[in-house]
């Protein structure tokens, strides 16, 4: 049995489990014994625990919110909870190394490692950091960022720039597999549609108050989320999924363009596929304003176009899809121009520098 063990944690939502879905496998072929620390509930226990080899553990996690809520004066004790159950992972799996993808489970798992006294490398994806990453800073031996621009955000001594982790399956999707799994024709253009891991209404509606008048150029691939298909809109050229998972590289083959919230992790992956993409992030009524930051990035860099959630409607975002498309070489020699498949690489080398 192998003595190299490593722990992943990161949650709450798919982007915080991107990367470690991309890193664990690496490790596993060096020999690595794996464990991840999740929520009980989270997509990350859907994500991870179908996973060959990795020990799966569940704690109880706060959400840390901004806003006032009841549930507030609930959280610290669901935190110090967490604190406790991670810290007596920690010391029963005896890890050389944590890793964490952020997210508010994350908090507790690196406070632990810090009295356990076991180095945790932080990885932050968007542009600014979130607040959960925050916390955790006093308590990380590194911290990796994915953007140049987010150096300044990070504590100087700890503080890495390093570029996007990009999950290797990606690179291996068909096209023609993903055009038959959609019944498109191979002429016209696809379009693939995609909300986040939970889906987005304003993005759904928005895709389906226009239909006829999409459909006329393009064919839609619909990731619309759980519990949100509308079956009755199916049509020749249009495909609903609620969430897709060894499909994607396929669809993502098979897609001309991409219509996509701005998490950095989904944007960069797009990006080393080099697709074409119209950005719609969230709002600064529904979150703390990083994908805005993100899509302005890609923008500024002539990767991509961006249509601001309260411009959005039917009517904005044929005319935003018709430009996406009118100027789809311009954005491409653009993309051809970023190329950093050695982050992955980079990343492994930081962690295995630090383990104990």
């Amino acid at each position: 049995m192998s003595n190299k063990r490593i722990l992943f944690t990161g949650g709450g939502t798919a982007g915080h489990v991107i990367v470690n879905l991309a890193l664990i496998p690496e490790f596993q072929k060096q020999g690595y014994e794996i464990d991840y620390i999740g929520s009980y509930e989270g997509i990350e226990r859907n994500l991870i625990e179908p996973l060959n080899g990795v020990t799966y553990h569940g704690i109880s996690t706060g959400k840390l919110r901004r806003y006032m809520s009841k549930e507030n004066l609930k959280d610290p004790f669901k935190v110090l909870k967490g604190l406790y159950q991670a810290f007596a992972i920690i010391g029963k799996r005896k890890p050389q190394v944590i890793f964490s993808k952020g997210g508010f489970v994350s908090v507790p798992v690196v406070a632990a490692a810090k009295l356990r006294k076991v180095p945790a490398i932080i990885h932050e994806s968007d542009y600014t950091p979130g607040l959960a990453n925050k916390l955790s800073f006093p308590f990380a031996e590194k911290v990796l960022a994915t953007f140049p621009e987010t150096m300044k955000y990070l504590p100087e001594s700890k503080g890495k720039y390093i570029g996007a982790v990009v999950r290797e399956e990606l690179f291996e999707g068909n096209r023609l597999k993903g055009l038959e799994m959609c019944s498109f024709n191979h002429t016209k253009p696809v379009v693939l549609v995609m909300g986040g891991s939970m889906g987005s209404k304003k993005v759904n509606d928005a895709i389906r108050g226009n239909l006829d008048a999409l459909l006329q150029k393009v064919q839609i691939i619909h990731i619309c989320g759980k519990g949100h298909k509308e079956p009755e809109l199916d049509r020749a050229g249009y495909i609903q999924f609620e969430y897709v998972n060894d499909e994607l590289k396929d669809l993502l083959a098979a897609s001309n363009y991409i219509i996509s919230r701005a998490g950095s992790n989904a944007i960069f992956e797009f990006l080393a596929l080099k697709k074409p993409m119209l950005l719609i992030p969230l709002s600064k009524q529904a979150s703390r304003g990083d994908q805005i930051l993100n899509a302005n990035s890609f923008v500024k860099q002539g990767f991509a176009h961006k249509l601001e959630e309260e411009e959005l409607n039917a009517e904005s975002l044929v005319k935003a899809v018709h430009q996406l498309m009118e100027q789809r070489e311009e954005l491409l020699e653009n993309m051809k121009k970023y190329e950093n498949r050695e982050a992955k690489e980079q990343v492994m080398q930081v962690i295995q520098q630090a383990e104990k």
